[in-house]
């Protein structure tokens, strides 16, 4: 059985809220991991995380995180990374109201 090559994403929090954000297309930062920059190459990937360092008034810790291609897109390869994904889990607000309102 062949195993789909990984992927990258450049993942980090926003400063201000702690939001999770993916680098998206022209540098900006989005909310939305559909909408994150896929690298094929580490190299690129590694490229395009370097300038984030200096925004660091608008995104801390930020990171390469490793993706996997899928039927309906790319996912996560690894599991913090899709908790990650679904938002805080302290309590049902944000990402998570927005799923429990759309389940019922």
């Amino acid at each position: 059985m062949s195993v789909a090559p990984l992927s990258y994403v450049v993942t980090g929090n926003a400063l201000i809220d702690g939001d999770v954000v993916w680098l998206a297309e022209g540098g900006s930062l989005t909310r939305h991991f559909a909408q994150a920059l896929v690298f094929a190459d580490k190299a690129l990937a590694e490229a395009a995380l370097a300038p984030l360092a200096k925004r660091h008034l608008e995104v801390v810790g930020c990171y390469l995180a490793e993706v996997r291609p899928t039927a309906q897109g790319y996912e996560p390869a690894h599991f913090r990374e899709a908790f990650r994904m679904r938002g805080p889990s302290n309590y049902a607000h944000g990402k998570q109201a927005d799923a429990a309102s759309n389940a019922a």
